[in-house]
């Protein structure tokens, strides 16, 4: 049994090695997006070993299955990585930390004994340590202190506290990312979805019409609506939260595979970079103009989805 297994588990290996190699500048792309976000002594190195990390594990974890891409999985894993690791962070050594406890200790215990704040002289002796070290310690503390607050603001002015009052590029970013999705994922529907669809929210004509083209009546048109808009939720799901993605209950069927092969056409439709890089491309076959709604994030797109939900 082990004979067969190992054969199995080195060619599984190879796979996410290969995996790795190809994906390699997903981290130092997201490296770059957060380098210049922290501040100056946060090592580069240690992120990129956090972000190589949650590569291997997106290798590792990766299942062509779900139709998602890999890049997407690596992309979301990679940057949870980086999260982990600034969040793990620790500005100050653990010696630092002890010892800064030992004095709170100290200067608690005598004030409530002398019934007055100690001076430092009265601490050290507390601690049977010279004035200077416990100076030394307080300096230490406090500049661990600062580093931790300077992880939040760095090198900027008191304004840079404020919310901006409009959006961040961040948020600029994952707007784009998730109109581009969404574009693909109405592009990639099959031809009478995509029919009800853009007639319904970008074309803005009366059902009866798209019945009439269709040669079926309103009933179904309306039906079909419904479909398509829980195929395209979970499409978007697919890609963007792939946990609340619900289980198929006959996962080899023919409905599971019909539902992986849209999931991986969404993902085939445009790659990480070119849906950041770019403003969100237009779904085809509807006009220019009553798109506008959808690209700039108002009127239609925001019905699409929650009619979907």
């Amino acid at each position: 049994m082990n004979t067969l297994r190992a054969p199995v588990q080195a060619s599984q290996r190879a796979v996410e090695e290969q995996l790795v190699r190809d994906h390699l500048p997903l981290v130092q792309y997201a490296v770059a997006e957060v380098i210049g976000r922290v501040p100056r002594h946060v090592s580069r190195d240690d992120l990129e070993s956090a972000a190589l990390l949650g590569l291997a594990q997106a290798a590792r974890t990766f299942d062509p299955a779900r139709g998602i891409a890999f890049e997407h999985h690596a992309t979301n894993r990679v940057r949870g990585a980086l999260l982990d690791e600034l969040r793990g962070a620790d500005w100050a050594s653990r010696s630092v930390r002890a010892r800064g406890r030992q004095l709170q200790q100290a200067t608690d215990e005598l004030t409530i004994r002398l019934r007055r704040a100690p001076s430092k002289a009265e601490v050290a002796a507390e601690l049977g340590v010279e004035p200077g070290v416990v100076r030394k310690l307080e300096e230490d503390v406090h500049r661990a202190t600062v580093l931790n607050y300077d992880s939040i603001v760095t090198d900027g002015e008191i304004e840079d506290l404020l919310p901006a009052a409009g959006e961040t590029p961040d948020q600029v970013l994952v707007k784009r990312e998730r109109l581009s999705y969404l574009v693909d994922a109405i592009t990639a529907l099959p031809e009478r979805l995509r029919t009800v669809v853009t007639g319904c929210f970008f074309e803005e004509r009366p059902m009866q019409e798209i019945a009439t083209e269709l040669g079926v009546t309103e009933s179904r048109v309306s039906q079909l609506r419904s479909e398509a808009l829980v195929l395209l939720r979970d499409g978007l799901n697919a890609h963007l939260d792939p946990d609340v993605l619900p289980a198929e209950s006959r996962p080899g069927g023919r409905v599971a595979r019909r539902k992986a092969a849209y999931y991986a056409a969404i993902g085939a439709a445009s790659d990480y970079r070119a849906r950041l890089d770019s403003e969100a491309r237009r779904p085809k076959a509807a006009p220019r103009a009553r798109h506008a709604g959808l690209l700039n994030g108002a009127s239609a797109a925001p019905a699409l989805v929650a009619t979907g939900a």
